[in-house]
């Protein structure tokens, strides 16, 4: 594949994908070498898209596991969590619709490490607690304890916003 092939590609699927990286990433420049890390593997490998699917989502791939790739290597802690499910707190739906992309994506970005990670492969890419088992080298007991923390703390923090909505 020739340099403008590879420019135009990067720059038709770069920003979408350095979203992906942000939601697994804490920090912009981390984020964005691990989008050059991904990028460079879909170039080597572009040989082994079989046409199944669609094409962004063959790259989104690439980038989800060399985001993990990366996260392994800082030794994300899985908290073990009780299953007590009578802390949920009832919240006015109204809360909810007041609440902007904004706001909930940087909620979702502070949650912990193994929350943030099994919140987002889960709800927002779509994985089965299996499969994120599987990924990250975990029994999919934890997976399924971590999405339940990390509800549990976003729910806190939407009640939190809301309380000080309601105080000014």
């Amino acid at each position: 594949m020739d340099e403008r092939c590879q420019r135009t590609l990067f720059e038709m699927y770069s920003g979408k994908m350095l979203t992906v990286c942000l939601r697994y990433s804490r920090d912009r420049m981390e984020a964005e070498d691990w989008l050059q890390d991904a990028f460079v593997k879909v170039f080597r490998n572009m040989s082994q898209f079989k046409f199944e699917g669609s094409f962004e989502g063959w790259i989104r791939r690439i980038v989800i596991n060399t985001s993990l790739k990366h996260l392994q290597k800082k030794r994300i802690h899985f908290n073990e969590v009780d299953e007590d499910r009578g802390n949920y707190q009832s919240v006015d739906p109204y809360v909810y619709s007041h609440l902007s992309e904004a706001e909930l994506m940087k909620m979702i970005n502070e949650l912990p490490d193994g929350y943030k990670l099994v919140f987002n492969l889960h709800v927002i890419e779509g994985y089965s607690h299996e499969e994120i088992a599987k990924m990250l080298g975990i029994q999919d007991s934890t997976s399924r304890s971590q999405l339940v923390k990390a509800r549990r703390h976003l729910q806190q923090a939407i009640i939190n916003v809301h309380k000080q909505r309601l105080a000014v």
